[in-house]
């Protein structure tokens, strides 16, 4: 998984890890094993970035799992904004058959008192990362 890590100059408050996890990463885990994967580097203070994101019983189970570990002294949950995948024709004829709805383009998720969202469009994700 590549990473992108500001160097350490031994002041805690001035870096921000963001863990870029492809889409190849990610498509050989369970439901539960993603979920426990994103959560595990939210809970550490990174920003989790997919490259292909979550499907949507995936992010539902996701928020399930995160409101069941808030607790305000430690973990105060996340922040999740997830780019739509654009439908112009991307998705097979057996996808469109049965209705399935693929997976999403990218998804960014961090700590709820870390990452605040600014804007959000079909073109462009704006956070603020404190």
């Amino acid at each position: 998984m590549p990473e992108i890590q500001l160097p350490d100059d031994g002041d805690d408050s001035g870096g921000v890890q963001i863990d870029l996890i492809s889409g190849e990463r990610m498509e050989g885990l369970a439901s539960m094993e993603k979920i426990r994967l994103i959560l595990d580097g939210v809970h550490d203070g990174n920003i989790v970035i997919l490259e292909e994101g979550l499907s949507p019983d995936e992010e539902s189970r996701l928020i399930e799992v995160t409101m069941s570990e808030i607790n305000p002294d430690e973990f105060e949950g996340i922040e999740i904004e997830t780019y739509p995948k654009n439908d112009s024709g991307s998705r097979g004829l057996f996808a469109r058959l049965t209705r399935s709805s693929s997976p999403k383009k990218l998804t960014v998720i961090g700590p709820a008192n870390r990452l605040e969202t600014l804007h959000k469009d079909e073109t462009l994700i704006q956070t603020l990362v404190s």
